[in-house]
């Protein structure tokens, strides 16, 4: 069928597509024949969605109605996919904690949330967003229109579309909080005018997918069905701080290939999108600890969570790979401050607000140098962060930096470092010596031996976190709470990251077989049996900013 891609696309997503070098519109973007969707419709009781970018209608039908279906001139297949409808505990909405007034520590957290990924060289470079557009998928947002948070979107009308696709109209600001702290966690602003995110002057298209205490299946084709209207509506950015998981898939299946939502957000990053999705929240869980649906998507840039204490990997951010390949892609801090309903603020936990932090970091970076194709920003993204190029299952790449972008311009390849590190082989063992002059601390000077080298592993966050989109707030009892803050100035940010040393063992195909953080106490800091190596096998480190690779033979 014919399109008028001038008609039916915004001109913001004609302007994305020729920035990219892409069509004004591709087969995928026709619509479905009107006569396969009357057919459809005549034999069965509801037509619920009709997908573009699929060639598909989805509809519901009874087996009597499927088998006929299947017998239509134009029909390839009929897949089905049966309802299931579950209402754990943990998806219960919470009630109104937060609107207590901020606390010293309330406020810091909310400046080292930003910080952690080099919020000052991008304030620096002005770049807050500005001229971006960013679609938010989620349960829904909450009192956005009338929280002091978001006045400033408000009023310069950042938000340009919204919609329900629950219930199928415009209104998506009188159902759950979940998307308010999200939102937040890209555009809000506290009282002192301390953000709350990196891209404030963004613009966004807010849609509601998921629903209140069920998990459906349409919940994926509310999915689809938003990609297609954000692509339609010029979004250069999705945020999906949602996730699928046991509830319809098995670990294997995590292969970007075989859910709805990876097939959905694949074909978005081909039309220019990027997508940012949190990897989940079942790091801790015995069943089920490795990345959800769509995160498991090859151009999905998944984002870890990190604990703000130790700058580690947070205990219930779920662990990489996914069907072989690398994720989570990148992470930020997994217990954020955020914007609740009722004009107050809450501590949050969850992987939910890893990736909107990442998403408004990408806005900015994309703001730098617009001609970046999607998987350019992708690449560069990944190689921003702080441990680049070492990765492992539990942080990626680590934590991406803006300096970067404004100090090297985006350039390809990691900021210069100076070595840290050696290593040497023994008789029987690869050892790695730290190098002197990078073997001091404060008060001293690191012994070559020690009695021990610890081991460090992430401190244990307060409670279970609910699955991912379903994340409460952190409850803390009132003699736990730290005091109100009376000063007029914020107390001065801690140290950024930790001088951790992170080494893993890859295969031949760079598979990794294990991996480790060590906190560095003595100089001969790793010493590793060369029984455990074999033919092929690369031995990756990293240490205050630098990398290097020792590869058996």
């Amino acid at each position: 069928m014919r399109l008028n891609a001038a008609k039916y696309f915004s001109p913001q997503a004609q302007a994305r597509r020729q920035r990219q070098h892409l069509p004004a519109a591709d087969s995928s973007d026709f619509p479905v024949r009107p006569d396969y969707v009357r057919q459809v419709q005549a034999l069965t009781d509801t037509v619920t969605f009709v997908s573009r970018w699929f060639n598909a209608i989805a509809c519901q039908a009874t087996p009597a109605q499927v088998a006929a279906l299947r017998q239509l001139p134009g029909v390839r297949a009929v897949a089905i996919r049966e309802a299931i409808d579950l209402a754990p505990a943990s998806r219960a909405e919470p009630g109104k904690p937060g609107e207590q007034d901020l606390t010293a520590a309330d406020r810091q957290l909310a400046r080292r949330q930003t910080a952690s990924l080099g919020a000052a060289a991008f304030k620096s470079a002005g770049l807050t967003g500005r001229g971006l557009r960013i679609a938010i998928f989620d349960v829904g947002f909450l009192g956005v229109d009338r929280h002091p948070a978001f006045q400033h979107i408000i009023q310069n009308k950042q938000i340009v579309a919204t919609h329900n696709f629950v219930r199928e109209h415009t209104s998506v600001f009188a159902s759950g909080r979940h998307g308010t702290e999200v939102l937040s966690c890209i555009a809000g602003v506290l009282p002192d005018g301390t953000n709350l995110g990196l891209a404030p002057q963004a613009e966004f298209l807010l849609a509601r997918t998921e629903r209140l205490y069920r998990e459906l299946y349409v919940e994926e084709e509310a999915w689809l069905a938003a990609v297609e209207w954000a692509d339609r509506n010029g979004a250069d950015i999705i945020n999906s701080s949602l996730g699928y998981t046991n509830r319809r898939y098995f670990p294997e299946q995590m292969n970007g290939r075989t859910s709805l939502v990876a097939r959905a957000a694949e074909l978005a990053a081909r039309k220019g999108i990027l997508v940012v999705n949190a990897a989940g929240n079942d790091g801790d869980d015995e069943e089920w600890h490795t990345v959800g649906t769509p995160a498991d998507g090859d151009s999905v840039l998944a984002v870890g969570g990190l604990d703000p204490d130790t700058y580690l990997h947070i205990d219930f951010s779920s662990y990489g790979p996914a069907a072989g390949r690398l994720k989570p892609n990148v992470a930020a801090f997994g217990t954020v401050l955020a914007a609740a309903p009722g004009g107050g603020y809450v501590r949050t936990q969850g992987t939910s607000f890893s990736s909107p932090l990442v998403a408004g970091f990408a806005a900015c970076a994309w703001q730098q140098n617009r001609k970046l194709s999607v998987m350019e920003l992708f690449a560069k993204i990944q190689e921003s962060a702080n441990l680049y190029p070492y990765y492992d299952y539990a942080h990626g790449y680590g934590a991406p930096q803006a300096r970067f972008f404004v100090n090297n311009a985006g350039k390809s390849g990691p900021e210069t470092s100076t070595p840290s590190f050696d290593f040497v082989r023994q008789d029987s063992l690869l050892a790695v010596v730290i190098r002197p002059e990078a073997a001091t601390e404060p008060v001293r000077t690191l012994p070559l031996y020690a009695d021990s080298v610890v081991a460090v592993t992430p401190a244990t966050s307060a409670g279970n976190v609910p699955a991912v989109g379903r994340e409460e707030p952190v409850r803390t009892s009132a003699g736990d709470a730290p005091p109100t803050e009376t000063l007029a100035d914020p107390a001065p940010l801690p140290p950024t990251h930790p001088d951790y040393l992170y080494w893993h063992l890859a295969n031949a195909k760079g598979m990794l077989r294990s991996y480790e953080v060590r906190d560095v106490t003595q100089r001969a800091v790793l010493r590793i049996a060369l029984r455990r190596l074999q033919p092929g096998d690369v031995v990756r480190v990293h240490y205050r900013g630098y990398t290097q690779s020792y590869s058996l033979p």
